[in-house]
């Protein structure tokens, strides 16, 4: 069985160090150990439109924001096909299908279904919640099994996502009697702190929409700002600190490896011996800001110089995506057809159907 691995972010904004640890860096590591056949990285804009729809412009908008930010944090258009995913028919055509083998309940029950209902705070009393957007799930298992991917690098909370797609997957093959639909697993974050990283407000998950984000296109002044704006627990400098659930800690378990101890905290080897000092009192909350703001400096700075370059070769960067999602287009129809074959709907694609009515009726 071939490696494909696929992956995917809605066009709303700017991508930010959620998505950096969450995702992204996987993507990066898993394109330079070159361990697959295919890498697609799609922007899910169709995705992006279920609680956009009214705004279009905020989605069309962003595709290249969010294409640049790929470019920036290092994935190679020699590696990896990206593509567009509203531009390639056969993804709400197999969507279609695999509605008829999934029910409402089951798809509102779904925990990251439920979790983004909550944020987004649908009106069930005026508008509701648009149909598209429960239907997420099934979506995005279209777009899994569209080139039979098998590797999904997520975020934690995409994982009921992927269970719902393997579920889909098992009673596709299953009621048609097939093996044409390939089941996939997640590939998560390698440090558990980046599962979920939590917003500068404090907040439970990072997100464009709360406004509680560093970017990865943010200059200097702007992450400096937005780590001292992080809100840590009162207390006296020579009081113990409080590490669980810290947001400065959580950042610093993400990003801060004994390398920037030694440039900007030579006090301490590791992150584990600040901690257990930290804990003991006596070190204040500015001075673990300035030491995180270095280590986010140094992260976000090559990040940012790359998008600027690309930003120059905006014609070159759209052609990326452009020949991408031709070829994805091939890749996806190709899929459709196999489907339809074993759906039995591919009623002109060869001459069986009309033997079938010609026996039929004759007789």
């Amino acid at each position: 069985m071939k490696n494909i691995i696929l992956t995917a972010d809605r066009p709303t904004g700017r991508l930010h160090i959620g998505h950096y640890v969450g995702t992204l860096r996987n993507r990066v590591r898993l394109q330079n150990e070159g361990n697959y056949d295919e890498f697609i990285v799609m922007i899910a804009d169709a995705q992006a439109l279920t609680d956009n729809a009214s705004n279009p412009k905020k989605v069309r908008d962003n595709v290249t924001e969010v294409m640049l930010d790929y470019l920036a944090v290092g994935l190679d258009p020699k590696k990896i096909t990206f593509c567009i995913q509203s531009m390639v028919p056969a993804l709400p055509e197999l969507t279609a299908y695999y509605m008829n083998l999934v029910t409402l309940p089951r798809l509102l029950r779904n925990p990251t279904v439920k979790s983004e209902i909550k944020q987004k705070e649908f009106d069930n009393d005026k508008n509701g919640i648009p149909v598209g957007f429960a239907n997420y799930p099934i979506s995005q298992a279209a777009d899994i099994t569209a080139f039979d991917a098998n590797i999904i690098p997520v975020g934690e909370d995409q994982e009921p996502m992927l269970e719902q797609t393997r579920e889909i997957v098992r009673s596709f093959n299953r009621i048609y009697n097939t093996d044409i639909l390939t089941e996939c697993k997640a590939v998560l974050p390698q440090i558990e702190s980046c599962y979920r990283l939590p917003g500068t407000d404090g907040s439970s998950k990072m997100s464009k929409s709360l406004g509680n984000c560093i970017y990865l296109a943010d200059e200097e002044n702007e992450i400096k700002k937005k780590i001292n704006s992080i809100l840590t627990f009162p207390r006296n400098v020579e009081d113990p600190g409080i590490v669980e659930d810290n947001v400065l800690f959580i950042y610093l378990e993400a990003f801060a490896t004994d390398e920037y101890f030694e440039k900007y905290y030579p006090e301490y080897k590791n992150l584990d011996e600040l901690k257990e000092a930290y804990k003991k009192g006596g070190i204040g909350d500015g001075i673990i800001k300035k030491f995180l703001n270095s280590v986010m400096q140094d992260t976000i700075r090559p990040i940012r110089e790359r998008r600027k370059e690309y930003e120059k070769r905006i014609p070159e960067v759209l052609e990326y995506l452009k020949e991408g999602t031709e070829k994805c287009i091939k890749m996806s129809d190709n899929k459709l057809k196999e489907v339809k074959k074993v759906i039995a709907i591919d009623y002109f694609d060869n001459d069986s159907f009309l033997k079938e009515q010609i026996k039929k009726y004759n007789n």
